[in-house]
């Protein structure tokens, strides 16, 4: 079952419901409908108070602390190294070449991992937790390779994973003032929600530009325009794609999840994380490539300056305080409680029901929910250090300082920092609300009924609407048809599992609660739903998009229509949110970025290729 085919569905639902709303956006979507780690908790998990709290963590005062070098990193991108650090740091260089060399060796697996060519004739090697779905996807009747490994003895053996691919940069360019230019003739207004949204549609229509051009010189290509340091600069990176990728090697379950979650997200960790593909040309010939990264046997030497290549998929090094106090205090808490509650709801589900378990590859879907919880709680238990947001504040009012110092950085971003503070203050005002819908169209975590039932509710609404495309309403309806089926027994529990979060979060007596339950339990309206609604069938639903969902007896009719009601609104408040946010950040950047080298400032990630670098040394372990 391939999850993360689903990942746009919330993203382009998103982006329809807010153009009905009146926000017009690129079709990212909102903290509501976007937070992949987030779920509902039952009531036997009841999710912490946060509506209340302000900065439920002292920090330290800020002059006790002092602002470091490298306190946002050090994740390089290719387009803008520090090339003077490097040579002052390790007497090193790098040149032309060796940068691009290091290039096109690296990968993007898919759209959700790292790899890298390693050998001359297409070899690639990622990791193990990075392989399981496609090792999951071509095994065969009888055969369990997740748990037993695989090996092709020959290239011959090995198999091809149906919609797995990777790519390589072949070209990165600085296209910020393309961007900026495009920005200043379509803005309407200089408010900055509608600055925000003319750079992701002009982002948008750039990168399609791009790709055309790219792909009438080799069909391969794509170009994909990402925005750095939240839009104030923006890459465009030509990515050259392998459809044919082969399985090579995976171990065995037990060697490349060695001690499992207790030693993930551990250092040191002793597991085999590792596993090998191989990537064929369309004439399937094995790609050849003088361009790798080849085997050392000797390896490094302590002292030896050493760098990372890959694509790390997102990080927050440059928020603000009040952001990061906002994520501690409201965000981060609340995604532990509904992961640790989802996690054992699925748990049960596939101890009681191992062959539907096994049918619908659940131990995948456990696997990312656990990696989830575990990442989730070492970013709170970070974020609630009072020096690191210590630190934080005394970086922020260095830069404040050195801002009101010069008049024209004071006249553009001398508020900044507050108006960032205000939107986190206002975010809070809504935090219980908002719970009620964490995490509704992921689909780990959602149910897959319930998300039908969001779809075809906004179907049947926007087609009645002139203004809506047809080209649009036939995606929606395309990517609604996605949405897979699950087990009745685990929509039973899904589905309870979000009508208990949307009772405990808004009250017993709101209005929607009311509309949604109509006086029963929510196990008793997820039995009945599990059971009778056309939802739980593909076909029966694809009929239900195109004669009406609305106006049927689809007894989760009653329940989505005051759901998502309150959904879109939601949406569209977050999605405000979100683009002043954006905007807001773009400007402070534009300021980190005047009173700072870039050699102390990278970008946060975003999925796209960076370069880390280090010194091999030792440290005391265990009395050694």
């Amino acid at each position: 079952m391939r999850f993360r085919a689903l990942r746009p569905l919330a993203l382009f639902l998103a982006g329809v419901m807010l153009a009905a709303t009146g926000c017009v956006g690129s079709g990212e979507t909102a903290i509501v409908t976007e937070r992949p780690e987030d779920m509902p908790s039952t009531e036997d998990d009841p999710a912490p108070d946060v509506s209340e709290r302000q900065s439920g963590e002292a920090a330290a005062p800020a002059d006790t602390v002092s602002v470091r070098r490298f306190d946002q990193g050090r994740m390089w991108t290719f387009e803008d190294p520090p090339l003077d650090y490097f040579e002052q740091e390790y007497g090193f260089r790098p040149s032309d070449q060796w940068l691009r060399r290091a290039r096109l060796g690296a990968l993007r697996f898919a759209d959700y991992c790292s790899a890298s060519f390693v050998s001359p004739r297409g070899l690639i090697l990622t990791n193990h937790h990075c392989a399981r779905e496609s090792v999951s996807d071509v095994s065969v009747e009888g055969e369990d390779l997740v748990e037993d490994g695989f090996y092709a003895e020959e290239r011959a053996g090995e198999r091809k994973v149906k919609d797995l691919y990777v790519e390589q940069i072949v070209e990165v360019r600085n296209v910020t003032d393309s961007v900026e230019t495009l920005v200043k003739s379509a803005a309407q207004s200089n408010e900055i929600e509608a600055v925000a949204q003319a750079r992701r549609r002009q982002s948008a229509q750039l990168e399609e530009r791009l790709t055309r051009q790219a792909k009438r010189q080799d069909t391969t290509l794509r170009v994909r325009v990402v925005p750095l340091y939240e839009g104030a600069r923006y890459s465009a990176y030509t990515l050259k794609r392998y459809h044919d990728v082969r399985l090579v090697m995976a171990p065995e379950r037990d060697l490349g999840f060695y001690g499992g979650t207790v030693d993930n997200f551990t250092y040191p960790r002793y597991t085999l994380d590792a596993a090998f593909f191989r990537a064929y040309t369309p004439e399937g010939e094995p790609v050849e490539d003088n361009v790798y990264f080849p085997f050392s046997r000797g390896g490094a030497q302590e002292g030896d300056p050493v760098f990372t290549v890959g694509n790390p998929g997102t990080t927050n090094r440059l928020s603000t305080t009040a952001q990061l106090a906002y994520e501690r205090d409201v965000a981060l808490p609340q995604r532990l409680e509904t992961l640790r509650s989802r996690t054992r709801a699925l748990e049960q589900f596939i101890e009681e029901n191992p062959a539907a378990a096994e049918e619908y590859d659940l131990e995948n879907t456990l696997f990312s929910l656990e990696n989830a919880l575990k990442a989730t709680r070492g970013e709170l238990e970070g974020l609630r250090d009072p020096a690191l947001l210590a630190r934080r504040q005394a970086g922020e009012e260095t830069l404040a300082d050195s801002i009101a110092a010069t008049d024209s950085l004071q006249k553009k971003y001398g508020n900044t920092l507050r108006e960032i503070e205000r939107i986190q203050s206002a975010k809070r005002s809504s935090v219980r609300q908002m719970a009620a819908f964490t995490g509704f169209l992921n689909p780990r975590l959602g149910s897959h009924l319930l998300a039908r039932a969001l779809y075809a509710y906004y179907h049947d609404t926007v087609r009645r609407r002139p203004d809506v495309p047809p080209d649009e309403l036939k995606r929606l309806r395309k990517q609604a048809l996605e949405i897979e089926e699950w087990p009745a027994a685990l929509e039973k529990r899904y589905i309870a599992a979000r009508l208990r979060q949307v009772r405990r979060t808004l009250g017993p007596s709101a209005p929607v609660v009311r509309r949604a339950l109509r006086g029963d339990s929510p196990e008793a309206v997820a039995q009945r739903l599990a059971q009778e609604s056309a939802l739980t069938d593909s076909i029966r639903f694809a009929r239900l998009l195109d004669e009406g969902y609305l106006k049927s007896d689809d007894p989760s009719v009653p329940v989505i229509e005051p759901l998502a009601s309150l959904f879109l609104e939601l949406n569209r408040q977050q999605r405000d949110f979100a683009l002043s946010e954006e905007a807001l950040g773009a400007r402070l950047n534009r300021a980190r970025l005047a009173v700072y080298d870039r050699a102390r400032l990278p970008p946060d990630a975003t999925f796209s290729l960076r370069l880390s670098d280090g010194r091999v040394d030792g440290y005391e372990y265990n009395g050694t």
